[in-house]
């Protein structure tokens, strides 16, 4: 038997913003109370509990209801992979305000507006490329490399590699200390102080600049 399964968002867990207005909208376009499922957390989270139950529940021929369409999706390229996952399932989505009110993949019409979305998603995806490969190019030109910088440094490695060699060294207030997370000290570092790969190889690229 098919239903219509409904998803809110509001961006806040304090209380300052509610369902209520997204919630009537849905039970008005017909989705039960109990179909609804909720979050209260920013669009660009990935741990949002009420959108993977709602996922869950859905099944062939039921339809998602959302409100607008900024309540689904993280941006164009999660919305679009998120509505492609849905239709392998045989799922529709419907979007009842917004800029995306025009969209039913239930229907012909909706299902043509999508595709559009779908290929404006396409379209950033090779625009994206395109700067990167040229940026990278550029940079290459210049004798620069590409890539995230380290956020560890040669002398907070030093520092990072003696204060862990303590034993009365807390971790978290290292981390506070350096400006690094937990994640980037054991990187570069063991917990006992020795230098791991990623730490040796950061010693190595400082010696041979200052060798040049």
């Amino acid at each position: 038997m098919t239903a219509l399964i409904g998803y809110t968002r509001v961006s806040k867990a304090d209380g300052s913003q509610v369902h209520d207005l997204q919630r009537d909208a849905l039970i008005a376009a017909g989705v039960k109370p109990e179909h609804v499922y909720e979050d209260a957390a920013s669009g660009r989270r990935d741990d949002r509990p009420g959108l993977e139950a709602c996922l869950k529940a859905l099944r062939g021929d039921d339809t998602l209801v959302v409100w607008k369409l900024d309540r689904l999706g993280r941006d164009l390229r999660h919305l679009v992979n998120l509505v492609g996952d849905l239709t392998a399932r045989g799922i529709g989505l419907k979007v009842l305000a917004g800029e995306g009110a025009s969209i039913d993949t239930t229907t012909a019409n909706g299902r043509l507006v999508f595709a559009i979305f779908a290929g404006l998603a396409e379209f950033e995806r090779a625009l994206i490329a395109e700067r990167t490969k040229a940026g990278l190019a550029a940079a290459r030109a210049r004798g620069r490399n590409g890539g995230r910088p380290f956020k560890m440094t040669p002398a907070k490695l030093r520092l990072a590699t003696a204060a862990m060699g303590q034993p009365e060294t807390k971790v978290g207030d290292l981390c506070a200390e350096l400006g690094i997370t937990r994640q980037t000290l054991y990187r570069f570092v063991s917990p006992k102080g020795e230098l791991r790969d990623d730490g040796k190889r950061l010693l190595q690229r400082r010696a041979g600049a200052e060798q040049k």
